[in-house]
Formats: C-alpha cells, structure tokens, sequence
C-alpha cells in the first residue's frame, strides 16, 4: 500500500473521529471498564506473506456513553509464503486508542503503538489501525481494522477481522 494512501486512510480516520467525539462529547452516563479477549485474522497487504493470526488482550474505559479508551497487548504471526522463503515473523504489538460509538452499538476506533519483533535482531514498528466494529449487548464485539507497520526500512499492513469477548470489570 503506498504511503499516500495510508496517510489518507489515517487522516480521514482522524477527522472521523474528531467530529463524531465532538457532535457527542456531552453525554457521561456511562464509565465501565472492560477486559476484552480477542482473535484476530488478517489478509497481509504486503508482498510476501499469505496470512497473520493472533489474539489480544484490551482493556477499555468507557468516558462517556459513546468514548472509551482502549489499552490493548497480544501477538500475531505473519505466515511468509513459500517463494520467499518460508517461515514466519513474530510481533507483538502494544497499543493505545480510543473507541468513539456513532450509534448505539457501531464504533470507529483508532488505535497507535508499537510492534516488538519476537525474533533476536527485529526492528520496533511503529503501529497505527484505523477500524470500524459492531459490539453486542452480550459482550462480543466484532470489527475490521487495518493495521500498519512502520519500521525503519520498511513496513508491514493487514486487514484484520477481530472477534472477541468483553467481561466487565
């Protein structure tokens, strides 16, 4: 994916967020904290590899009855294809976000942080993963993210599905 159009990507998911936190900022009857337990799977959009798999934990603090902080820690293994030379490539990825609910139960996310490589030697990205997402009454939550990896000298981006689980704190 170039660089322009992830940089586009980031800025509308931005400015999305600005004004839905604005136009609903007011409302505060809500402050749940939750602990999220999720699987995630996604479609590599870049050359080399043929999925990624992983799971993640992420606490989330509701502000307000539509704005919640997101805290989230887990681990994905980017399968790499054959042809370029087997194998995978461990990261785990440490993040920080915000969740902001344009209705009831639909939400945009964002989300920043960085990716550790699992194996001796890997560089530390610097993540960014625009989403969008659905979270049931009964706790699950499903959304659709893309999630970028910036290293120096390179980068790495998927298109994930997450399904998880939320208990309440």
């Amino acid at each position: 994916m170039k660089k322009s159009t992830k940089l586009i990507a980031s800025a509308a998911a931005a400015v999305a967020l600005f004004f839905s936190t604005n136009a609903n900022a007011q409302s505060t009857d809500s402050k749940a904290l939750r602990l999220g337990v999720g699987v995630n799977a996604g479609v590599p959009t870049t050359d080399g590899y043929s999925f990624v798999i992983g799971g993640d934990l992420r606490l989330q603090k509701d502000f307000s009855s539509n704005v919640s902080g997101l805290l989230s820690a887990g681990y994905n293994n980017w399968s790499v294809k054959d042809e370029f030379g087997g194998g995978s490539y461990g990261m785990i990825p440490v993040k920080a976000g915000a969740k902001v609910f344009l209705a009831e139960s639909v939400y945009l996310s964002g989300e920043l942080g960085a990716g550790f490589g699992t194996k001796s030697g890997s560089k530390t990205a610097f993540l960014w993963a625009p989403g969008v997402g659905y979270g049931f009454d009964n706790g699950l939550d499903i959304g659709l993210r893309y999630e970028g990896a910036e290293f120096s000298g390179g980068s790495l981006g998927q298109v994930a599905l997450r399904v998880a689980y939320g208990f309440r704190l």
